[in-house]
């Protein structure tokens, strides 16, 4: 058996365990956390309540309406749209304010809207994306494919217009 005697495992030996020191952390103070009531009371000392709004809660701000500057796109709306898609559908639609663009097909409609909203300086109320998918044409025995695209149909502001085709 004295051949087999390196698998067993041997025992160790018991020494003295010896107390691991806890690693020095640093403490440091934390800011204390102002009471409710202190809270309240700073609270009330910036935004009084206006009599008129005693009914309704005493922290909600009511912030004034600040008109933000249009963010000009229009150097880079080339990058979003081709050009204006005009059919009998398109001019149909242009009656409940609603315009046809054909978009590169890797744009989106947040994109498109600020494109649009910068080029033509009008407010976009809301976007719809089409894929229009190719098609299998053939003219005799030749057979070959018709392009397909991408467009948007863009929603304005009642009241607002976009000059597509300038007269």
């Amino acid at each position: 058996m004295s051949l087999f005697d390196f698998f067993r495992k041997k025992k160790k030996e018991e020494k003295p365990k010896e107390e691991k020191k806890a690693p020095k952390i640093r403490v440091e103070e934390k800011p204390r956390k102002i009471k409710k009531e202190k809270a309240v009371e700073e609270r009330k000392e910036i935004h009084p309540v206006k009599s008129s709004e005693a009914g309704a809660k005493q922290f909600n701000r009511v912030k004034p309406k600040v008109s933000k500057p249009r963010a000009k796109i229009s150097g880079t709306a080339y990058r979003v749209l081709k050009s204006p898609h005009v059919s009998e559908k398109a001019t149909d639609l242009v009656a409940k304010n609603q315009y046809t663009f054909k978009i590169l097909p890797r744009a989106n409609k947040i994109e498109v809207k600020k494109a649009v909203e910068g080029l033509y300086n009008v407010d976009v109320i809301g976007v719809r994306i089409i894929n229009v998918h190719r098609r299998h044409r053939r003219l005799g025995r030749i057979t070959g494919w018709k392009k397909g695209y991408k467009k948007a149909i863009v929603k304005v502001k009642e009241g607002q217009k976009i000059e597509v085709l300038p007269r």
